[in-house]
């Protein structure tokens, strides 16, 4: 029977129970209010995030498919197609840290090569809580090893991506994954289904128990039983996946497969109603045909597991025989489970019985949809004065933060170099992965968020997330192309982490218009906090740019002494929300940093030009710690020092840690050249100083060797997890 606390527990309003009830025109059974459940649940059908992603600038020159397909598609030239996508894994991965990372990378690598492509490369980007918080270790240890074991068998690189750690996440860890691949352009693979009368196809591994209502656990915030949901997280195989992978591009080479959907959140129901709901059509399915791996499974089990490694096709009737052969080659399981329908409803049968009847459209097209009250944060007021910290210590102490310190303990226990592809390795602005074995061609990648910044001002942050991404690729020589999103914030229900939500789009959405720069794909991920405390807004972006020939691409190591530093990009000393300012003074105040959008585009088009050019010999954004932290980066990956002068107009301190954005930070053998450049394109730009010996020099301040940095920055992360 279905009561009150039966609809609540599948996590649906009295509200949206009645429209359920209108739409099916009596009461649901069990099985259709779980598939409502499912399909309404903030994690499948977006309904606070909607009336605001459609503000996204998603098209462009380069633009192949925008969202609503499985990931986003960009013209690389040549022929050649990048599909790429990111995604969250936040609540499984805090529940039960292995294998909800393991999964989340599982589940993208799905949601790229389902659309035809060959993945090339894995990125992520973590936030964990606290270092003192007594779980963080575990976590970190056990996400990272997720990570590395499912990335690692199934023979992808991981080449890049993110770490952070702040209070605001010790109870709701961010694991977000991201995949990027290669097809033809004239051969990428949709989600809609065609042809009543087709066979619907079920592949790959069977379903189990785990995962039911994974993805409505994925729509509430966590409380005092987070433990207790441990079942619905699910267990990924990375080896069954690699055989997945094969077959599916396999079979893909000819002409079978008319619609192809992999099976993520909501399993079997999401596939097959988003499959019919885009294609206007119906679909039976007949549930005792579905590979199972437990004994008196039914079909609520069935149709709401997220059991991993399993798609759903739709495949021509003349050519079923062609694709069984294939899958069973790979010894991956093979069913057909239904078939295509001009009813518009779906229709599941089981042990002779009709266990769900329910009209296709309405579970997409009437899925709830909220105008959540929102309420903007007042901005911060200016700071004044900020204490100076003798610029030395300040250094050490901030090379030796965990949110700067080398994440090498990370990146070592990824294979980054499988498929012998990559270019730049984790450690720079971006990484770099050839197209294809022998091409010259490669694609430049990154993951970035500042959340200190979103939460102190969330359209600013948004902008600059945006514009940090599209300087991680430009310094490293690339033409960025387009990215991917994963916004991840607190309860919408809430009109201050509701008013987050819309400030950081809306800075966002600016940002990319003005660079040229669309959201091709993207998730969600609502509902990130604990006991009513929120994590702060983290819009995660994953940027992808283009480089014609990767031999032209320049890393942030300094290369040669006697070569000059040249500071582009205007520095005012902004210490707002700096990283200066929490981690040496225990402040979180002040507004972030100015983001000038029209100073974005002009500089980074200025950087990229020099590059190309080859007057360029290490290049690095300035971001976080800002511009001596990144010329400590740039001498640590480099082995050299420098010795730079500060202008006497800045305190030293202000010039050498604020966050100003749209700055990079160059060598180069050609000074001269690149100067005058500089002033005919209207570039600010200066000299600060040489690359030069073994230590850094900074006018005022005492001398410090690399090799003592280098030791401090690298140091952090392997003693504290030594403690675990």
């Amino acid at each position: 029977m279905i009561t009150p606390d039966v609809v609540a527990q599948h996590g649906l309003t009295p509200d949206e129970y009645v429209r359920a009830q209108r739409i099916l025109g009596r009461d649901p059974n069990l099985t259709e209010l779980g598939i409502f459940s499912v399909m309404w649940s903030e994690h499948c059908s977006y309904k606070s995030s909607r009336k605001w992603l459609r503000g996204l600038p998603t098209t462009g020159e380069r633009v192949i498919c925008g969202p609503g397909e499985n990931a986003g598609v960009v013209d690389i030239g040549d022929g050649q197609a990048a599909i790429f996508k990111m995604e969250s894994h936040n609540h499984p991965s805090f529940i039960e840290p292995y294998q909800g990372a393991a999964t989340g990378v599982g589940g993208i690598l799905r949601d790229v090569f389902t659309m035809g492509a060959r993945p090339i490369a894995n990125l992520n980007a973590l936030r964990f809580g606290s270092p003192d918080h007594p779980k963080t270790r575990h976590l970190v240890s056990h996400v990272v090893a997720g990570i590395g074991g499912y990335g690692n068998c199934v023979g992808v690189p991981t080449v890049g991506g993110e770490c952070n750690f702040h209070r605001s996440y010790d109870g709701n860890i961010l694991v977000n994954a991201m995949t990027v691949g290669v097809a033809p352009a004239d051969r990428i693979f949709y989600s809609v289904a065609a042809g009543p009368g087709n066979p619907v196809i079920y592949v790959g591994a069977k379903t189990g128990r785990d995962g039911i209502h994974g993805a409505t656990m994925a729509s509430a915030e966590f409380g005092a039983d987070a433990a207790a949901k441990r079942p619905t997280v699910q267990v990924g195989d990375p080896f069954t996946e690699k055989l997945l992978i094969e077959a599916c591009l396999e079979l893909m080479a000819g002409d079978a497969i008319v619609a192809i959907q992999d099976m993520g959140a909501a399993g079997l129901t999401s596939s097959s109603v988003e499959m019919a709901g885009k294609g206007g059509l119906g679909i039976e399915l007949d549930l005792d045909r579905v590979p199972t791996r437990e004994t008196g499974m039914n079909a609520y089990e069935i149709m709401l597991s997220e059991s991993q490694e399993r798609m759903l096709m739709i495949i021509k009737p003349e050519r079923e025989a062609e694709a069984r052969r294939v899958f069973e080659k790979w010894a991956l399981d093979f069913a057909a489970i239904g078939r295509v329908t001009d009813t518009g409803r779906l229709v599941l049968r089981m042990n002779g019985r009709v266990e769900a009847d329910m009209p296709v459209g309405p579970l997409v097209t009437e899925a709830p949809l909220y105008d959540r009250p929102h309420i903007l944060p007042e901005p911060r007021p200016d700071l004044a004065d900020v204490e100076a910290v003798p610029i030395v210590d300040g250094l050490k102490r901030l090379l030796g933060c965990p949110d700067l310190a080398s994440k090498r303990w990370i990146w070592e226990q990824y294979d980054h170099l499988v498929m012998g592809h990559t270019v730049q390795r984790p450690g720079g602005d971006a990484a770099v992965v050839l197209t294809e074995s022998g091409a010259r061609k490669a694609l430049a990648l990154a993951t970035d968020c500042t959340p200190r910044y979103c939460e102190a001002d969330p359209e600013r942050g948004g902008m600059q997330a945006v514009a940090e991404s599209w300087r991680n690729l430009t310094a490293v020589g690339a033409v960025p192309l387009a990215i991917t999103d994963n916004l991840n914030f607190g309860n919408p229900e809430r009109p201050e982490i509701m008013g987050q939500f819309v400030g950081c789009l809306q800075g966002m959405a600016s940002a990319c218009r003005a660079l040229d720069y669309p959201i091709v794909s993207g998730n969600v991920s609502l509902y990130n906090e604990t006991n009513g405390k929120g994590i702060l807004p983290t819009p995660v972006i994953g940027g992808i740019g283009l480089i014609g020939d990767a031999a032209k691409s320049v890393s942030l190591a300094l290369k040669r002494a006697g070569n000059a530093l040249i500071l582009i990009g205007e520095t005012k000393g902004h210490l707002g929300s700096s990283l200066y300012l929490r981690e040496l003074l225990g402040r979180e105040e002040g507004p972030p940093p100015p983001v000038d959008l029209t100073a974005e585009r002009r500089n980074g088009d200025f950087v990229r030009s020099e590059i190309i050019a080859g007057r360029v010999g290490a290049c690095h954004d300035l971001s976080d710690g800002g511009l001596l932290v990144a010329l400590a980066e740039m001498a640590m990956a480099g082995g050299l020092g420098a010795a730079i002068d500060a202008p006497p107009a800045l305190p030293l301190h202000a010039w050498c840690f604020g966050e100003d954005q749209a700055r990079y930070l160059i060598e180069t053998a050609a000074p001269d050249i690149v100067l005058g450049n500089a002033s005919t394109a209207c570039v600010p730009a200066a000299r600060i100083g040489t690359v030069i010996g073994d230590q850094l020099t900074v006018a005022g301040a005492s001398a410090i060797s690399v090799g003592e940095l280098k030791r401090i920055n690298e140091s952090w992360f392997p003693a504290y997890m030594a403690a675990l």
